[in-house]
C-alpha cells in the first residue's frame, strides 16, 4: 500500500539529472514505516511505498516497480534473509536494490546479509541525511544500470536485425534469381574450398556440365517467359538429383547448369547423372517433334592441380556429348588422352 505524501510546499529541489526514487519499505511495523514516511516526505524526487505484509512483498514490488528497497530482517511468517534472497530469484527485482534494516550493527548479520543478495546495511531509524543520500545512491546506480541494459539490448537488437540483413544480402550474392540455384560465383567457391579439402585428405570430386538441348530454338519456338519456365523446371530436377547434403547444383550461365559431388565414385557420378537426365525426360516438356533433354558432361578428379582442369574436362565431356546427338551422358576419363575414347551412355531419342 502507498504511504500518504504531505501537500506542503517541496523546500528540497531535486538533483540537478532529475532521477527519481522510488522507495518501497517492507516492514511489519506501521510505526516504523510512518516514521520513514515522514524522513522523506519532503523530498520531491522520492516517492514512498510500504507492505507491513512480508509475505505480500514480492507481490507489491512486482506492481509498484521500485528502484530502491528497503528491507526489514526480522518480520513474522518469512525470514528477512530468506525474503532477500527471494528478491534475487524473481527477475522483476532480481537487480533492484536491496538496503537491509536491522536493530543490530552486527558484522555476522551483515555478512549474511550481503551473502544473501543485500546492496546496503542500515541500522534503523537510520539518520534522516544518511537514508536520503543512500537511497539517491542506490536509485541512481539502479536507473544507470537500467539504461545500460536497455542500451545493451536495442545494441544487440540492431546486430542481430544488421546480421540477417547481411546473411540475406550475402544469400542473395550467392542464389541464380531465375531458379533458385547457386550462381555462377557460388560454384566457384565452392568448388575451390571442396578442391582444397580433397587435396587434404585425397578425396575424389565430381563435376557435371549440363545443357539443356537446343534452347535457343525452344525460345524462339515458345518465347522466353516459356524458356524461364523450363529453366525452373530442369532446375528442380537438378536439385532433386544432388540430394545429399555436400552436393552442390548452380547455374553456370544461360541454359548451362553444374553439379559438384564430393567424394563420390566415377561409377557413382554417372549414377546420378542418368537420374537427372531422365528426370528431365520424365518432366515430358514438349519441344518440336519431342521433347525437352539434356546433354550431360561428366568429369572425376583426384585433386592435384587445379580445379579448372577438372571444369574444362567437363566442359570437353559435355561438347562431346552434344556432338553425339545430345540427350546423352559422356564420361571423361583420365585414360581418354593417352587413346581411348570418352566413356558414352546414349539417352532415348
Amino acid at each position: 500500500m502507498k504511504g500518504e505524501q504531505d501537500t506542503a510546499p517541496q523546500s528540497t529541489p531535486p538533483p540537478a539529472d532529475n532521477y527519481m526514487a522510488l522507495v518501497l519499505l517492507v516492514d511489519d511495523q506501521v510505526m516504523i514505516c510512518e516514521a520513514v514516511r515522514r524522513m522523506l516526505a519532503n523530498q520531491s524526487d522520492i516517492d514512498f511505498h510500504y507492505c507491513t505484509d512480508p509475505l505480500e512483498a514480492l507481490s507489491v514490488a512486482d506492481r509498484v516497480k521500485p528502484t530502491v528497497i528497503l528491507q526489514d530482517l526480522v518480520m513474522p511468517g518469512i525470514d528477512g534473509m530468506e525474503l532477500v534472497r527471494h528478491y534475487r530469484q524473481n527477475a522483476p527485482t532480481h537487480s533492484v536494490p536491496v538496503i537491509v534494516l536491522s536493530t543490530k550493527d552486527d558484522p555476522v548479520i551483515k555478512s549474511e546479509a550481503f551473502q544473501a543478495g543485500a546492496n546496503d546495511y542500515l541500522v534503523k531509524l537510520p539518520d534522516r541525511v544518511e537514508l536520503i543520500a543512500r537511497i539517491r545512491y542506490h536509485t541512481r546506480a539502479y536507473l544507470d544500470h537500467v539504461q545500460r541494459d536497455e542500451a545493451y539490448r536495442a545494441l544487440r537488437e540492431s546486430q542481430r536485425q544488421l546480421m540477417r540483413v547481411n546473411l540475406e544480402l550475402e544469400r542473395l550474392t550467392r542464389i541464380d534469381g531465375l531458379t533458385g540455384l547457386g550462381n555462377r560465383r557460388y560454384f566457384d567457391e565452392y568448388l575451390a574450398a571442396e578442391w582444397r579439402r580433397g587435396l587434404r585428405n585425397r578425396a575424389a570430386i565430381s563435376v557435371l556440365m549440363i545443357d539443356v538441348d537446343n534452347f535457343k530454338r525452344y525460345n524462339d519456338a515458345y518465347g522466353h517467359l516459356a524458356g524461364d519456365e523450363v529453366l525452373k523446371q530442369v532446375s528442380s530436377v537438378l536439385q532433386a538429383g544432388a540430394n545429399r547434403s555436400t552436393d552442390l547444383a548452380a547455374r553456370y550461365g544461360g541454359e548451362e547448369f553444374v553439379i559438384v559431388l564430393t567424394d563420390v565414385t566415377p561409377a557413382g557420378a554417372s549414377v546420378v547423372a542418368q537420374r537427372i537426365a531422365q528426370g528431365v525426360r520424365d518432366l515430358a516438356i514438349p519441344h518440336g517433334e519431342g521433347k525437352v533433354t539434356v546433354s550431360i558432361g561428366v568429369a572425376t578428379m583426384i585433386p592435384g592441380g587445379d580445379p579448372d582442369e577438372l571444369v574444362n574436362a567437363a566442359d570437353l565431356a559435355l561438347f562431346r556429348a552434344k556432338a553425339a546427338g545430345r540427350d546423352c551422358i559422356v564420361l571423361h576419363e583420365p585414360s581418354a588422352d593417352s587413346g581411348s575414347a570418352d566413356s558414352q551412355t546414349q539417352g532415348e531419342a
